[in-house]
């Protein structure tokens, strides 16, 4: 902590620790309230790798409500994605807002897990793409999307995980699994994204298939679709579990869980995918429990090996 001068120096730091847990509480109480998936696996680390996990989430929980506010119109969203950049280059240059717990909560946790700040700026240039209505003309075109506003939190996360020490391998597969839980939760999206006006479904794809138009198109195309780009997604999460071996016990576990949440949805969708045609799909809260259960058990066998 920052420690005054003649004599000061105790009571400067006891006010910047009891900012610091406000800023911390405030941004666990974000996460407790609006992470119905990643709290399952938030909640199974140490005290210290929760908080900064909170931290990155309510930051991202905020950028991303900016992206779908319908309350506002494109300029406003625009201005006040703008305003999230800002905060992000004041963090770090090492001046972060002090009015705002979020960035409070920020810099402290990079002061301990060496956070790759890059990736926030990077969650906003994602968020910005969907507030300007981007399309997708191709798959590489989505990954590239993907990476921006999930692989992002994914590098995020396991700086945390790493006490700051993960190296260019395991941030690759961090941001692996970024994409494959966005790639689940466009086709998990599919009605409500509509309803945003909103297709990410690769354009090229939807031709292939006959389905240009998901919401007129023959209802065994529209599956076909989806089925096969739930094998891509089912590909990517291959691709990023490694990462799993590279991590402590509960991190592991953390990581598990989360992966096993979204793991789970997909296995649905690919079981059945015309049902994502049908509204969202989600576990209930007692099948999430059960999961970041059996991903600390799964975690364990794993440290053993």
């Amino acid at each position: 902590m920052v420690r005054g001068e003649n004599g000061g120096g105790m009571a400067v730091t006891m006010t910047a620790a009891v900012e610091v847990e406000f800023a911390y509480r405030e941004c666990e109480r974000v996460t407790r309230s609006q992470a119905a998936n990643f709290y399952y696996g938030i909640r199974l680390l140490p005290r210290f790798k929760r908080q900064a996990m909170c931290a990155a989430y309510a930051f991202a929980r905020r950028v991303d409500d900016i992206g779908d506010d319908g309350g506002h119109d494109r300029g406003a969203q625009l201005e006040l994605l703008a305003r999230e950049r800002e905060a992000v280059a004041a963090l770090a240059a090492g001046r972060p807002h002090t009015d705002d717990p979020v960035a409070v909560a920020l810099a402290h946790a990079n002061r301990y897990y060496n956070l790759p700040l890059d990736a926030l700026a990077l969650l906003i240039e994602g968020v910005e793409r969907d507030v300007v209505g981007s399309d997708y003309e191709s798959f590489d075109e989505l990954v590239n999307y993907c990476r921006c506003v999930a692989g992002s939190v994914g590098r995020l996360c396991v700086a945390i995980f790493s006490d700051g020490a993960a190296d260019a391998h395991a941030h690759r597969l961090a941001d692996d699994l970024g994409v494959a839980m966005q790639l689940t939760n466009i086709l998990r999206d599919i009605v409500e994204d509509h309803e945003r006006g909103r297709v990410y479904l690769p354009a090229q794809d939807r031709e292939r298939f006959g389905c240009r138009e998901l919401f007129a198109a023959d209802p065994q195309a529209v599956s076909a679709l989806v089925q096969f780009e739930a094998q891509r997604a089912a590909e990517w999460f291959a691709r990023g579990l490694p990462l799993v071996e590279q991590l402590d016990l509960r991190s592991a576990s953390c990581l598990q869980a989360m992966a096993g949440i979204y793991g789970r949805i997909l296995e649905r969708i690919l079981a059945d995918p015309g049902q994502v045609m049908g509204g969202r799909i989600s576990l209930s809260p007692l099948e999430k429990t059960w999961v970041a259960a059996r991903s600390l058990a799964i975690a364990g066998r794993e440290q053993l090996r």
